[in-house]
């Protein structure tokens, strides 16, 4: 007989040999010689038609960003490079082993939650992206909608420092408190593809704002916030549906900004 270490190494061709036998095989009172086996089996059962079905996540940290509102973040991760994040891991997973190595790598995924967002529990099979207008709907799995049947995303920040057990990055799209599930580094060689199709976000890769902001407002804003700040508008906030000339509000960094567009342009008209 094996002992039980290499036993559950050969479970898979275990299972191939005893297969007619558990067929026959009480799992409530197994016999002697199999109990391993049936054991083994009966649990493997049971993880496969429950846990997979439903999962519950393990929140491991928390991001925190310059965003107290959801207006204003960047639509994707990395469009503004000046924009930071620190990554604070709860205590249970503060553990400097857990990050051993992931300083070899400039980028890592983020697995989070979309805390924000109001859950239906009916299934919506399609979404309006701000992109196209708020008018035109495209299926839920063809955007990246935060109203989806699992509200969870994923970005790719860079790495910019690792010090007692926090992670700063740069490139941040997220809401400050923005739960954090996971965290995998970033592998070129696997995950960049080149030629891929963006569908019809490929529309608007190369869309920017003019960034006009007086001199006398500048001083309002910290040094080290303002090019990320000029970086965030000339992203446009605005819903595509709204016209010009409105005045509008975005909370950053502690600062009320207010802002208005014109054509392609975009004024700060005043910082608060």
């Amino acid at each position: 007989m094996r002992n039980e270490k290499t036993q559950a190494s050969y479970a898979g061709i275990t299972r191939i040999r005893f297969k007619g036998l558990l067929s026959h095989l009480s799992l409530s009172a197994p016999l002697p010689c199999c109990k391993y086996y049936t054991t083994f089996f009966a649990k493997s059962q049971y993880i496969s038609k429950k846990s997979m079905k439903t999962l519950t996540l393990k929140q491991i940290a928390t991001i925190q960003t310059d965003f107290t509102d959801k207006f204003g973040i960047p639509r994707q991760s990395g469009r503004v490079p000046g924009l930071t994040g620190k990554i604070i891991f709860e205590p249970q997973y503060r553990n400097p082993d857990a990050l051993r190595k992931l300083e070899g790598f400039s980028h890592i995924w983020v697995i989070f939650g979309f805390s924000e967002t109001e859950r239906d529990e009916d299934f919506r099979a399609t979404v309006r992206p701000p992109r196209l207008g708020g008018n035109e709907r495209v299926g839920v799995f063809a955007s990246r909608s935060p109203n989806r049947p699992n509200p969870i995303g994923l970005s790719v920040f860079k790495i910019v420092k690792i010090e007692n057990c926090e992670i700063t990055v740069s490139g941040v799209d997220l809401l400050n408190g923005t739960p954090i599930y996971d965290i995998k580094p970033y592998l070129p060689s696997a995950d960049r593809i080149e030629n891929a199709a963006g569908g019809y976000a490929d529309e608007f890769t190369g869309y920017k704002l003019e960034v006009i902001i007086d001199d006398k407002l500048k001083p309002l804003i910290p040094p080290d916030k303002l090019d990320a700040l000029i970086g965030c508008l000339a992203e446009d906030p605005r819903p595509s549906y709204q016209s010009d000339g409105r005045e509008y509000g975005m909370s950053y960094a502690g600062l009320e900004i207010r802002f208005r567009v014109n054509g392609k342009t975009l004024t700060i008209t005043g910082v608060t």
